[in-house]
């Protein structure tokens, strides 16, 4: 199984590209399923669950150019296997998102139930309580969502929780849908703007995408277009706090400030200097960084994506932090492998006091998901002497060749099997 390896101590220089979001593409993807015509999509990364969804698209007769580099061109003109099976969405939950497109175009979709996820419990329910609404016919039977409508009818749904995959698939489902249909106590991410935009684009009638009510008024059909992804707001965000944890200067291209002001107000008050300009982010670090207490809530507040890499940073702050966890149940595992290196930490229920010290110690640990992975990267650059980190493939999930980037501003790090 494949590790990262890294050298500790050393500061951060030079410029990175940021690549396209991963969280926008996986739905940008499934909406090809809404037409017969081709949907071409720029500024792709080459990402495990990318990889992923394009097989599942495959396997029920999408049509793919490849070898995809950094656009991918879909053609849906046959649908003619509406299936996701339970290998393919176990390890990747977003394969939830065929479910309104298909429903909405194919009539039927029948799609395995999400298996566990590390970091909690993130039910299909609201899902599946919208399309109803919307006139679908649904049973669960040996752990399968079958679905099935004639031809789905405009809605007034109000979700019970703010949920991105939800509002994203019936925000799909609703463009062929007849009549109108609002979406309330909707997600305002950034990512359904963008999944806005390119429905839009192939036809389709939205409105109000990135407020908390999204109006759509059903088309009979949806038609080729040209769509180029978001740059990734939380690739964004690590590189920024690993600069901030390290020390040094970098210059990120290809990225927005405005999609992560949270983020970037917690960098400041660490004590990161930042300027930036449409498509670019400068950030310098003159000094050791100072502790940030942050609380994980909805966008536009400070996500819960970002919270496993700031509390690298707070390991070596000066002073002490509070950081509170209220989106996922269990999204504090990187807690005990930071402690591994001889971080200060305690956990009490959903929040961890972290009280900076000196130096991280170089360590043997094991990413447990995602953003933990990249917070042990972090540590990592952070660490006196070597860190080696095991389980990397949680980490190429969601980071585009990090071992790259993060070499080519003068870390020593470097991938092994």
């Amino acid at each position: 199984m494949q590790k990262l390896i890294i050298q500790g101590g050393k500061s951060l220089h030079g410029e990175v590209t940021i690549s396209g979001a991963k969280n926008a593409v996986l739905p940008l993807l499934c909406a090809a399923l809404l037409t017969k015509e081709s949907l071409k999509i720029n500024n792709v990364p080459v990402l495990r669950d990318i990889t992923t969804m394009l097989s599942l698209l495959k396997q029920m007769g999408t049509d793919i150019i490849e070898p995809y580099s950094s656009e991918v061109v879909l053609s849906a003109s046959q649908l003619t296997h509406p299936v996701a099976p339970y290998e393919m969405v176990k390890t990747m939950r977003a394969a939830i998102l065929v479910l309104g497109p298909l429903l909405a175009r194919a009539g039927e979709a029948t799609i395995s139930l999400p298996g566990g996820c590390a970091i909690g419990l993130r039910p299909v329910d609201q899902h599946i309580k919208g399309l109803q609404a919307m006139g679908a016919e649904i049973s669960i039977k040996h752990g399968y969502i079958h679905a099935t409508a004639k031809k789905l009818r405009g809605a007034r749904i109000i979700f019970d929780i703010v949920t991105v995959t939800g509002t994203e698939n019936l925000m799909m489902a609703a463009t062929l849908a007849e009549g109108t249909t609002i979406l309330e106590n909707v997600a305002r991410e950034p990512e359904i703007v963008d999944l806005a935009h390119c429905l839009n684009a192939m036809g389709a009638n939205i409105q109000g995408a990135g407020t908390d009510i999204i109006a759509i008024e059903g088309v009979s059909s949806l038609h080729s277009a040209e769509h180029t992804v978001m740059p990734d707001r939380i690739e964004t965000g690590t590189f920024l706090v690993a600069a901030t944890a390290a020390g040094g200067e970098i210059y990120l291209k290809n990225t927005d400030a405005h999609l992560l002001d949270a983020v970037l107000d917690k960098l400041v008050e660490a004590g990161a200097q930042i300027d930036s300009a449409e498509n670019w982010i400068h950030l310098k670090m003159p000094t050791k960084p100072k502790s940030v207490n942050l609380r994980t809530a909805p966008y536009p507040a400070f996500p819960t994506d970002m919270q496993a890499q700031f509390m690298s940073l707070n390991c070596i702050a000066d002073g002490t932090a509070i950081i509170t966890e209220t989106i996922f149940e269990n999204r504090l595992m990187h807690v005990q492998e930071l402690k591994r290196m001889n971080a200060n930490i305690e956990v009490e229920g959903n929040a961890a006091i972290i009280c900076g010290i000196p130096k991280l110690d170089g360590a043997h640990v094991m990413a447990t998901d995602l953003r933990a992975s990249a917070s042990l990267v972090i540590a990592g650059l952070i660490a006196q002497g070597e860190t080696v980190i095991d389980r990397i493939y949680h980490l190429d999930r969601g980071y585009e060749n990090i071992e790259g980037k993060l070499s080519a501003l003068g870390a020593q790090i470097r991938r092994a099997h």
